[in-house]
């Protein structure tokens, strides 16, 4: 490979916004990869949510039907962050949550959004159950296997 070619594979990588590129030819392997300095950062895929300070809590107004009372906790099952990331619990700050307390999840429903190198990932359900508890405040950080909701299936 002569310097042309790879002046070329710069290029390539600097028009397509790419931190990394990998090129084997001819039993050679050549790996370019930017500093941290020099990456722009992916673009939100599915979602743009905008940041929310955390200081600003939601409010939730719930009546007495809505509140959920268990005496016995240790048959509920947890959903649980599958990243590292920050939760959100709408679509967008205007946007209604996904679920609310008392509400009946199904398997694989959307019941949040964890943020991740600016992209959106959408948390669905593993368990079908009642919403007995929201773990997280909305815009907060989670850590992996963090428990987001709690629900009696």
């Amino acid at each position: 490979m002569n310097l042309k070619e790879l002046k070329e594979l710069v290029e390539l990588m600097n028009d397509n916004d790419l931190a990394e590129l990998e090129v084997e030819r001819d039993g050679m392997t050549i790996k370019l990869k930017k500093s941290p300095d020099h990456i722009h950062g992916a673009q939100p895929v599915s979602y743009a949510v905008p940041v929310i300070p955390a200081a600003q809590k939601p409010v939730v107004v719930t009546s007495a039907a809505d509140t959920v009372k268990v005496e016995n906790k240790d048959h509920l099952k947890e959903i649980k962050s599958p990243m590292v990331g920050t939760f959100y619990r709408a679509a967008s700050p205007e946007a209604a949550p996904f679920i609310e307390i008392g509400q009946v999840v199904e398997v694989n429903q959307v019941v949040c959004i964890v943020e991740a190198m600016k992209l959106m990932n959408e948390i669905k359900s593993d368990v079908r159950g009642k919403v007995i508890e929201i773990c997280v405040d909305n815009a907060e950080p989670v850590e992996f296997g963090q428990a987001l909701f709690r629900v009696a299936p």
